[in-house]
């Protein structure tokens, strides 16, 4: 997720990463990235911080849905030098620059607090009006792996107080962890919520029976592999995005060492009769923009 960040970061913005993970695993993703910052020393800078919940059912909280997803209903309190910042998912990959998603920070209006892409496009195949037994935001609800958050707002909100009392609530009718509590909150302040256009969070769901994503500019922004679809064959489209990505580089020539490489990988028999390969196009349409030229 950060390689592709610093990748696709065209116009070489400085860029900050909070990264919250395992004690264990600091000094493996300290090394990586240090590696990475002695090759583009002036593109970005991280922190690696320790994972933080309530003391009070901390290990429910830990281990709400799955580890260590609920740490960023916690972000505000945590962050408190922090104005907004974009939370992705793990499992996310960036196919155009971060300041595209940023910018719809200045679409928010007076009231709004964080921005979320809907969690389906069509009622036959949504989960939430389908399933969910609490509320949800909207017709189909909203997903949580991409997400624009405006903390100096959250914190006026009292964001974590609604959240504890929704947890407290619901904890027994809750599926999805944080992404139904986030759900049941906008549920309740669908005034707080901006909601992007679903090229910001394409997921198999988009593609696999049909194509329900209207890209505004057929182009995917941001990827996002979740129920393990980037080391899966079930749609080799996402898993190609994936290899690519983890085989280029930092620092090497994006055009010969990644976007060809992805192209030629895209046009495989395998993709080609998936029903998801049908977006190979709008998978590479910003990168050829960004990196066609480059030798």
């Amino acid at each position: 997720m950060i390689k592709s960040a610093i990748l696709f970061n065209y116009e070489q913005e400085y860029l900050k990463f909070l990264i919250f993970t395992e004690k264990e695993k600091d000094d493996e993703l300290r090394e990586k990235l240090t590696d990475w910052k002695s090759i583009l020393p002036a593109l970005f800078d991280f922190d690696i911080l320790p994972l933080n919940f309530p003391s009070q059912n901390e290990i429910e909280w830990k281990n709400l849905f799955k580890p260590c997803a609920a740490q960023r209903l916690f972000l505000p309190s945590l962050l408190t030098d922090v104005d907004s910042l974009l939370y992705v998912d793990t499992d996310i990959l960036f196919l155009s620059p971060i300041s595209d998603i940023w910018n719809f920070f200045k679409k928010f209006n007076d009231s709004q607090i964080a921005a979320l892409t809907p969690e389906h496009e069509n009622e036959n195949i949504g989960w939430y009006n389908r399933f969910a037994r609490h509320p949800f935001y909207g017709r189909l609800g909203v997903n949580s792996g991409v997400m624009l958050m405006n903390l100096t707002r959250m914190r006026e909100f009292n964001w974590e107080k609604h959240i504890l009392s929704i947890h407290e609530e619901y904890k027994l009718r809750i599926i999805w962890g944080d992404q139904d509590i986030i759900n049941i909150l906008f549920y309740y302040y669908p005034d707080k919520l901006f909601v992007m256009p679903c090229e910001y969070n394409y997921r198999p769901d988009h593609c696999m029976y049909m194509s329900i994503c209207n890209m505004t500019d057929s182009s995917v922004k941001l990827i996002h592999g979740n129920r393990g679809y980037f080391h899966a064959d079930r749609q080799p489209l996402f898993k190609i995005i994936y290899e690519s990505m983890e085989s280029y580089q930092l620092g090497s020539n994006a055009n010969t060492n990644f976007l060809m490489p992805l192209r030629e990988a895209l046009n495989r028999k395998s993709v080609n009769e998936s029903s998801c390969g049908k977006i190979s196009t709008e998978v590479l349409k910003i990168a050829t923009k960004l990196f066609g030229n480059s030798y």
